[in-house]
């Protein structure tokens, strides 16, 4: 049977429907999977983000830390160097107090010319020359002149040599040292300094750790002692 006007208008009205049903559906079907989508690409940017920043603030935290260390490091380090340059100029100050002490050598006259007289047979001792020239202050030589022919005698006795030994009378040490005395070989090729100055910085150069244990005590941190 043909269609009426009437059931053909129906039928188009309800595929129309029906149509529009389906794209209702399939448009919120979309919705739904861009929201999904949206939402999921929103969190994966956030925690991308999020992860920026804390890697930012780590990093910043980390030069911060570094900062302070090194800051510390270089108090420490400067404090150190002041507290060693204090030290310096405290051994320093010693053995200045120890240099003028050494005039108090002198003042005995008897003691002295027995210093004077090993420090001569020393010297000998150690050049183990034919000929040697002895040099003093010129306020010593009484008593460098008194102590030689003793100071020969002890030194035949230890190197079974005999040594040819005049004093210097033209050329004498400056008379503000403290004392003792000086020994040149011929044309002065070999010297032995044995004044009192020299002494002293011997014995400082040799006691220099054991000065500084006794003034500021053992440094737990040295692994030498020079």
């Amino acid at each position: 049977m043909a269609l009426s006007d009437a059931d053909v208008q129906k039928q188009i009205q309800h595929m129309m429907a029906f149509i529009e049903q389906e794209a209702n559906e399939k448009a919120e079907e979309i919705d739904a999977r861009a929201e999904e989508e949206f939402t999921i690409e929103k969190g994966r940017l956030v925690q991308q983000n999020r992860l920026k920043i804390i890697e930012f603030y780590e990093r910043k935290e980390k030069q911060v830390e570094l900062q302070r260390k090194i800051g510390a490091s270089n108090l420490l380090n400067k404090s150190r160097l002041e507290v060693l340059k204090a030290q310096e100029q405290h051994v320093k100050n010693v053995l200045h107090e120890a240099r003028q002490q050494l005039n108090v050598i002198t003042q005995n006259k008897g003691e002295y010319a027995v210093l004077l007289q090993k420090l001569i047979t020393q010297g000998l001792c150690q050049l183990l020359e034919p000929a040697v020239i002895i040099r003093c202050r010129q306020a010593d030589l009484p008593l460098v002149e008194q102590v030689l022919p003793q100071s020969l005698e002890e030194y035949k006795s230890k190197s079974s040599k005999e040594g040819k030994v005049s004093i210097d009378k033209q050329s004498f040490l400056p008379a503000e040292i403290c004392g003792g005395i000086e020994l040149l070989t011929r044309g002065s090729r070999m010297k032995i300094s044995n004044t009192l100055e020299a002494r002293l910085d011997m014995m400082a150069e040799q006691m220099l750790p054991e000065i500084r244990t006794m003034l500021f005590g053992a440094n737990p941190n040295r692994k030498f002692d020079n």
